[in-house]
């Protein structure tokens, strides 16, 4: 996961210094070269670790400490400040032209992911009301049209595309007339790459600026390139002028330099960042958001729009009346358990929850989850409406159905069994649900809150 490395050390620190009614000096500054150690090993710029210490440093031996705050938890409150500020302070949104439709350029190197992250995107878009189209710019990298129309194809969003010219200039303009009649507000353009930059490149892509003049233009950065990624950046700014980065395989790098680097250098901010393989792995970039996961503060904002993104309010109405009446069955639970899944990586999930990255022995295997959508699967209606007929025969019959061991149908039917007795808890017990949900908001969860809940 991104920043594994830094979020492990810099929560540390934030530990030892949470406790502290006292800070001297000589504390700060041992406290500052961990700091500093942390985010050369997480790959950050030199020049910008250098100009983050100091700053800090003026900040913490300037400032009165707050009366509501401990010393040290007031140096923790600087440290997440100025992490925020380095991941670029405010997020940032595209701006939508009022006189549709919206042209975004996507540009990059060859191998950051451009095509794959222009389907990303306008899946993104369209989940915001918008109708965008996918055109193919690409005229060069064998089967780059192939795969744009594949992607398309899969997210049901249209591509326009144009083989008999080598003129993307010529190309873009034509699809511009295609969403026009077709009432596209939102074009996103997927050009060529290069495996290097170079003066053929830019050129290209300056013409295709100059025809067409599109709203945004997104850099596509392959995070895992580390400093690489940030020299890109920075030349693309230089020679085309750029207005936002989206930043790629962000789950893939667990150092994140490039991410806590890349504002910095070319003043530009990072708008996007995809996190993961699938066409719905993409997020919009928030500074705040990002800074209290690394320190392990939690991100439940981020928690409760994927939630809502994948529940329905009509499926989780019909969900509270089934726990009220106690009818809750194994068809509810698969049903659940795929909503959940939408939601990305169930590990990921517990890492936004406040105080959850610091528990190193709760360890979440994703693949646990489909060995139980499985085993729900090898069931009959019959069994997964009334589990209470599973009989050692039945049982041996769906683990071979499902791949698994008898062992396995029990083991999960125990944790099954276990979650009903829970859910009933939890609709008795509104006071200690809100008292959690309190506990959120205070970043002050712990792993024993949970377990109060089913006592």
């Amino acid at each position: 996961m991104a920043f594994e490395g830094l979020s492990a050390r810099l929560q540390e620190i934030t530990r030892k210094l949470g406790g502290k009614a006292r800070i001297t000096e000589g504390d700060l500054k041992e406290v500052l070269r961990e700091v500093k150690l942390a985010l050369l090993e997480a790959d950050v710029n030199y020049k910008i670790v250098k100009d983050f210490i100091k700053v800090i440093e003026e900040k913490a031996l300037g400032q009165d400490v707050l009366k509501s705050l401990t010393p040290g938890q007031q140096v923790v409150k600087i440290v997440k400040d100025e992490l925020v500020e380095l991941l670029g302070g405010e997020e940032s949104k595209i701006s939508f032209s009022s006189n549709p439709p919206t042209v975004i350029m996507l540009v990059g190197l060859q191998g950051s992911g451009k095509t794959t992250t222009a389907g990303k995107l306008a899946n993104l878009i369209r989940k915001q009301g918008k109708n965008p189209l996918l055109v193919a710019c690409d005229v060069y990298r064998p089967a780059a049209i192939k795969q744009l129309q594949v992607v398309g194809k899969q997210l049901n969003i249209p591509v326009y595309a144009n083989e008999e010219t080598k003129n993307v200039s010529v190309i873009a303009k034509q699809a511009m007339n295609v969403a026009i009649s077709k009432l596209n507000d939102v074009i996103i353009l997927d050009t060529a790459g290069r495996l290097h930059i170079d003066e053929e490149l830019m050129q290209e892509l300056k013409d295709l600026k100059t025809s067409v003049k599109p709203h945004e233009i997104l850099l596509v950065v392959d995070s895992m390139t580390g400093q690489d990624a940030v020299n890109v950046a920075e030349h693309f700014n230089n020679d085309l002028g750029i207005d936002g980065v989206i930043l790629t395989k962000l789950d893939g790098d667990t150092r994140g330099g490039s991410a806590l680097s890349v504002k910095k250098v070319t003043g530009k901010p990072i708008k996007f960042a995809a996190t993961g393989e699938k066409l719905s792995d993409i997020e919009e970039f928030h500074p705040e958001r990002m800074a209290s996961r690394i320190l392990g503060m939690g991100d439940v904002l981020s928690i409760i729009e994927k939630a809502e993104e994948a529940f329905s309010e009509e499926e989780a109405l019909k969900l509270e009346q089934k726990m009220k009446k106690n009818k809750f069955d194994l068809d509810d639970y698969l049903s659940q358990l795929r909503q959940m899944k939408k939601m990305g990586s169930f590990s990921s999930i517990l890492k936004m929850l406040p105080g959850m990255s610091a528990l190193k022995d709760v360890q979440i295997d994703d693949k646990e989850f489909d060995k139980i959508e499985a085993i729900i699967c090898s069931m009959t209606k019959k069994e997964r409406q009334d589990p209470k007929i599973l009989n050692g025969s039945r049982r041996l019959r769906i683990a071979k159905g499902s791949g698994t061991t008898v062992q396995d149908i029990n083991k999960f039917m125990n944790s099954y069994e276990m979650t009903q007795k829970m859910m009933k808890k939890m609709t008795n017990n509104k006071g200690s649900m809100r008292k959690l949900m309190k506990k959120f908001n205070s970043d002050d969860i712990d792993i024993n809150d949970f377990k109060n809940l089913t006592k």
